[in-house]
């Protein structure tokens, strides 16, 4: 694994994890949806998504990130590429909340946080070089 080729998986992890507090925020309202069928549900619920800006933006964005990280994976080592964006997914998602002001409940989220940043790290580290 090259550093470009991890590089881009921290960036799909970024894609992904910035997007999933504002997926969360543009999808409330979505549970006041009452229809008489499921069917009629689930095109009432698809339709609130689809139409709310709040909730698509962020979503074409993740799925951006899905695309580029299908394209990563041709040149990246599976064993890495998939520890790598996901717990850095986590660490991307929780900043975020924080920065739209949700709160990291314990200290000891945030020593996971880093502990998760030190391990990736190093497993970047051993397979570069």
């Amino acid at each position: 694994m090259t550093i470009v080729t991890a590089a881009w998986l921290i960036v799909v992890a970024g894609f992904w994890g910035a997007t999933n507090p504002f997926i969360k925020r543009g999808s409330k309202g979505i549970e006041s949806i009452k229809e008489s069928s499921p069917f009629k549900q689930f095109i009432a619920e698809l339709l609130f998504l689809i139409t709310n800006w709040k909730y698509l933006l962020p979503f074409l964005i993740n799925q951006a990130g899905s695309v580029l990280y299908y394209i990563t994976l041709a040149s990246a080592d599976l064993s890495l590429a998939v520890p790598i964006t996901n717990s850095l997914t986590f660490i991307f998602t929780a900043i975020s909340g924080h920065l739209l002001g949700e709160r990291i409940e314990s200290k000891k989220t945030i020593i996971g946080m880093l502990l998760v940043v030190c391990g990736v790290t190093l497993c970047v580290l051993d397979k570069i070089s």
